[in-house]
């Protein structure tokens, strides 16, 4: 029992790499939305393209996935799966555990709980646009919230790459003198355009974490829909009660 628990601790150690930061660099605040299931259609094409080469998705299936998000079969496999994996299959990937420890330093975890850890969905908000040069490191960038983050941005071609460390956009810095807004935060100028605007990016970003999360607690929707249901019984149940205690103490008196 005693090795099983040191082996469960042991495997949460990449997550809490990925989620590290530290309780004082600001985060940005991202508003999800699990009913829209537009966006999730979106951060679902986002991730199959642009993070699924690296980081799987092991405790859902494809499915599942298209079944939530509306999407047919065909579809589907036809324009979000690259590999020969079937429509029932788990989302695993076949980079190769020893090359991506070479490669990245540690092998690239997988991302279905990612926003349950610390920071959650707002940490992850904030990592996707905190990119930004760092020739220092191997793939020259850094993060705001992920120093010395190992792995490449990704999203480059989307965002760019931003030119100076990004501060977060709530963070808005001003002229002592005149009062007026020097900086709003995130990037004011890149060394690498990308094919997005800041707030199509922005935009791009929360549906990424929008479809995270959504992996994260599939069924989240039903258990809110269960939850109206049930309240909904209740209210009826109390009415229809009420009336009928009356009812009885018209019988008594």
């Amino acid at each position: 029992m005693k090795k099983l628990l040191v082996a469960f601790l042991f495997s949460l150690t990449p997550f809490a790499a990925l989620a590290a930061g530290g309780p004082s660099i600001p985060l940005d605040h991202v508003e999800l939305d699990m009913s829209d299931t537009e966006s999730l259609q979106r951060g679902a094409q986002l991730y199959m393209n642009f993070c699924m080469g690296c980081h799987s998705l092991e405790y859902g299936r494809y499915n599942r996935i298209a079944k939530d998000l509306d999407i047919p079969e065909e579809i589907f496999m036809d324009n979000l799966v690259f590999t020969d994996a079937k429509f029932g299959d788990l989302m695993e990937n076949a980079i190769p555990a020893k090359q991506a420890k070479e490669w990245f330093g540690a092998a690239p975890p997988d991302l279905t709980l990612l926003t349950k850890l610390k920071g959650g969905s707002d940490w992850l908000y904030t990592y996707l646009r905190g990119f930004y040069a760092d020739d220092s490191r191997p793939y020259g960038v850094n993060n705001t919230v992920f120093k010395d983050v190992g792995m490449p941005h990704v999203l480059i071609e989307l965002q760019g790459l931003c030119a100076d460390k990004p501060e977060p956009t709530g963070d808005a810095k001003y002229d002592p003198l005149t009062g007026k807004v020097m900086s709003s935060g995130g990037c004011n100028s890149y060394v690498v355009e990308g094919s997005m605007s800041k707030a199509e990016y922005d935009g791009a970003a929360r549906d990424l974490v929008n479809f995270l999360s959504y992996m994260a607690d599939p069924a989240q929707q039903q258990r809110h829909r269960l939850g109206w249901l049930v309240i909904a019984f209740l209210v009826i149940f109390y009415a229809v009660s009420a009336l009928y205690v009356r009812e009885l103490k018209k019988d008594i008196h």
